[in-house]
């Protein structure tokens, strides 16, 4: 019978253990889509949710370039109680409301700062303000520049509401 170096079996745990998990990881580090990078960030659910409901996924996963002004769960918490439900009953509305947070285009924070508004998908004016930090529209922009394969997200405080 052959004897089997302790090399061998190394070499054969190594493959069998590390390589998948270092493919994972590879895989994981994958640019990613804004629907996939929303998804992966944790701090969106609400939004993800919106955006199922609305049947706005495929568009976000679409080819763009998009720049998402995207709230948190804590800026879809902070709305009026029964706002959230009624948006979510009217796909109508809700549509209207998170395509006012989508910009056609890739606008990076460098971008954004130097211009003065920005037109939405929904049609709407978004209008920048940098007296105090920056502003979009009311909302704070508390994280910028998270890109993605198709664009780009800026996260904001508060849900944005079409006038």
């Amino acid at each position: 019978m052959k004897k089997i170096s302790i090399y061998t079996i190394a070499l054969v745990i190594a493959i069998v253990i590390v390589a998948p998990s270092g493919y994972y990881m590879w895989l994981s580090n994958q640019p990613k889509d804004i629907v996939e990078t929303a998804i992966e960030a944790g701090s969106f659910t609400t939004l993800v949710t919106a955006l199922e409901a609305a049947d706005l996924v495929d568009t976000l996963k679409g080819e763009g370039p998009f720049t998402v002004f995207a709230p948190t769960d804590d800026a879809f918490a902070a709305l009026p109680e029964g706002v959230l439900d009624s948006l979510l009953a009217n796909k109508t509305a809700l549509i209207e409301v998170l395509t006012y947070h989508v910009v056609l285009g890739k606008f990076m924070a460098a971008d954004v700062v130097t211009l003065g508004s920005l037109t939405t998908m929904q049609g709407g004016i978004l209008t920048v303000d940098t007296t105090d930090g920056v502003e979009i529209d009311g909302a704070n922009i508390v994280q910028t520049d998270i890109e993605c394969t198709n664009g780009v997200i800026h996260v904001i405080d508060s849900v944005m509401m079409p006038k």
